[in-house]
C-alpha cells in the first residue's frame, strides 16, 4: 500500500487537488526550515535543532493535510 501511494504521489494522481497538497507540503517544509535555522541561531546544537524541528514539522502534517481529498 505504501509503495502504491508513493507511486501515485509522484505521478500526481494521489490527491484530488494536487496544487493544494503541494502547497500544504511547502508550508510544512518552510515551517520546519525556519524552526531549524532559528534554533541553530540561538545556539542549540544542530543535531538537537534538527530533532526538534523535524518533530514539530512532522507533527504539523496531519493538521495541514486534514482537509485534503484523495482520489
Amino acid at each position: 500500500m505504501a509503495q502504491n501511494s508513493i507511486l501515485l504521489f509522484f505521478r500526481g494522481k494521489l490527491f484530488a487537488e494536487p496544487v493544494k497538497a503541494y502547497r500544504q507540503i511547502a508550508i510544512g517544509v518552510a515551517i520546519t526550515a525556519i524552526l531549524l535555522v532559528a534554533l541553530a541561531t540561538i545556539g542549540v546544537p544542530i543535531w538537537g535543532a534538527s530533532v526538534v524541528a523535524a518533530a514539530i514539522g512532522g507533527g504539523l502534517q496531519p493538521y495541514l493535510f486534514r482537509n485534503l481529498r484523495y482520489q
